[in-house]
């Protein structure tokens, strides 16, 4: 028989042909919804942190009474989002101020209530730094490299635990991210939508945390200097630069509710007031005579604050040492080698390697130009090296924004091994690897270390926030629980009131020896945050016996 033609007819009534492409949307809404769950995981299980109680009084206060005054280094964007679902609610949190910190003493509702209506706010806020992964990597390599970034991102224990607690550092890392991103879609196509939304990005940047002005200023400038997407280009790029920083200005002054603050210079001393507070006086030695209306006040003072904070210094435990003042130029770099999941080091030394130059074209209409990798991961290298010159170290969780950067270079390692099976094999295996790993401490991400480091050893190398932030309470309650007939001393570092979780142990106090059953943070053990940094290092002498939320010790001292 002779061979026809189909018809007109038949071709047009014919299944269309999918795109491959378009049936793989289910791999990273798996591995985010695999990310949001285990945050689901930690939420449930882990007391509140030493910092939260703050920043959902602060969060509470800025809704019902437009006031920002506690921790005014932090901007208000995070506690708006976090507290969103309380802000109507009838919440009442009682503290005492202390020498050192303070101490939350009634919660109504409980605690756990209030991590469950707070912390999943974070949550969000981690899927949407995954979503912005995904697209970047997919931008700058391909979808297999996007996968393999996701892949890493929805296992990295940090991320994991500091997008599940009801702290800013989370927006920080997301908004400095999001900011190097919008900056690559803007030079591609800088059109007038794009600078408005690469103005909302900066203004959200400037919320998010005190820290991000140099970020703010890096992008401005790249704004103006930096060739676009657009024909030959021979003046500064006056116009999109300017009209992005009006909108990123009005939208940190909205971020304050268009406060004005007032303040005065004179007669040696400076008195200024901020709407719905009450008035500051200081003294000064200036001989000045001002009077100056400031928009947005209360982030001059915040910036004040964390810069003199910054300057004292806080009191950092590295290696089995504590530095008084926090400085040392070594913490971070520890930090990342003692914290940072082993795989992830490995791929994104291995990405490094061969030079990223190489690997960032794509064919067709996706051809990238080699230069957007290096100027968006600029924005990184930036922050870590203002981030050496800190001496507020006192958590690997302020060095947050790295990882974003980190996972899209190791995403990269795809583009090198994607045409050799074996190849594709080793990496496929590498995240099966990392995944196990990390799933080592779940649900306890926040007292992660990799696995060069025994989980009974990690207090002797770093504590505070990298292991012990007062998240184990409810560990504590569950054992006494198993065993209601042992009394326990608890040495404890956290804000909130132990009683406030039924637990029933006796407060320890530093230096009072007892014979008993002894629960103790990592941080009390290590010292870092007493007057007496020897005050329970009489523990030492003493092998522990069990390891409670990978963060408290329990000794039997008798």
């Amino acid at each position: 028989m002779k061979a026809t033609a189909p018809s007109s007819q038949a071709v047009l009534t014919a299944a269309p042909v999918r795109d491959g492409r378009s049936s793989r949307w289910w791999i990273p809404v798996a591995l985010l919804t695999v990310f949001a769950l285990q945050s689901l995981w930690f939420i449930g299980t882990q007391s509140l942190t030493y910092d939260e109680p703050g920043h959902i009084i602060a969060g509470l206060e800025a809704w019902e009474h437009g006031r920002f005054q506690m921790w005014t280094d932090h901007p208000p964007l995070g506690r708006f989002w976090l507290t969103l679902p309380i802000a109507r609610a009838d919440v009442d949190i009682g503290q005492q101020q202390l020498p050192r910190g303070y101490r939350v003493t009634a919660m109504q509702p409980g605690p756990e209530w209030l991590a469950w209506h707070t912390r999943p706010m974070n949550t969000l806020l981690g899927v949407a730094l995954g979503v912005t992964l995904w697209f970047a990597t997919r931008r700058l390599f391909s979808e297999g490299a996007a996968t393999v970034a996701l892949a890493l991102f929805a296992f990295t224990p940090s991320l994991i635990a500091n997008f599940s607690v009801t702290t800013t550092d989370g927006i920080g890392a997301l908004f400095v991210f999001l900011t190097a991103y919008q900056f690559v879609r803007w030079r591609r196509k800088s059109g007038r939508s794009q600078t408005i939304i690469m103005g909302l990005v900066l203004g959200g940047l400037l919320l998010a945390k005190t820290y991000t002005p140099p970020e703010f200023l890096l992008a401005l400038v790249l704004m103006l200097v930096i060739k676009r997407d657009c024909g030959q280009q021979t003046r500064l790029n006056w116009r999109p630069a300017l009209a992005a920083l009006g909108i990123a200005l009005l939208t940190f002054w909205g971020g304050y509710l268009f406060h004005v603050s007032h303040v005065t210079v004179s007669n040696g001393q400076v008195v200024a007031s901020f709407p719905n507070r009450p008035t500051k006086t200081r003294p000064t030695k200036s001989t000045a005579h001002l009077n100056l209306l400031v928009p947005a006040g209360e982030y001059v003072e915040g910036f004040r604050d964390l810069a003199i904070s910054n300057r004292q210094g806080r009191a950092a435990w590295l290696l089995g040492k504590v530095y008084p003042t926090g400085r040392t130029k070594f913490y971070y770099p520890v930090a990342i080698a003692l914290k940072w999941p082993t795989i992830l080091l490995l791929l994104l030394l291995a990405s490094l390697i061969p030079g990223i130059r190489k690997i960032c074209k794509r064919p067709g209409d996706l051809l990238i130009e080699p230069g957007d990798l290096p100027i968006m991961c600029l924005f990184g290298a930036v922050f870590f090296v203002l981030a050496l010159l800190s001496r507020i170290n006192i958590g690997e969780r302020h060095i947050l924004p790295l990882y974003p950067f980190a996972l899209l270079i190791a995403g990269g390692i795809w583009e090198h091994v994607r045409k050799h099976r074996a190849a594709m094999a080793v990496v496929v295996f590498a995240l099966c690897l990392n995944a196990a790993d990390a799933l080592r401490y779940a649900p306890d991400y926040l007292a992660y270390f990799n696995i060069f480091v025994r989980p009974q050893n990690s207090w002797r190398l770093l504590t505070d926030s990298n292991l012990d932030w007062g998240q184990g309470l409810i560990a504590v309650r569950h054992y006494e629980q198993q065993h209601p007939d042992e009394t326990l001393h608890l040495a404890y570092f956290g804000s909130v009131d132990p009683s406030l979780y039924g637990v029933r142990a006796l407060p320890l106090a530093p230096n009072e020896q007892v014979k008993g059953t002894v629960v103790a943070g990592a941080t009390c053990l290590s010292g870092q945050t007493l007057d007496d940094p020897q005050g329970y290092r009489w523990l030492w002498s003493f092998h522990a016996r069990r390891i409670l939320d990978h963060a408290m010790w329990m000794f039997d001292t008798r």
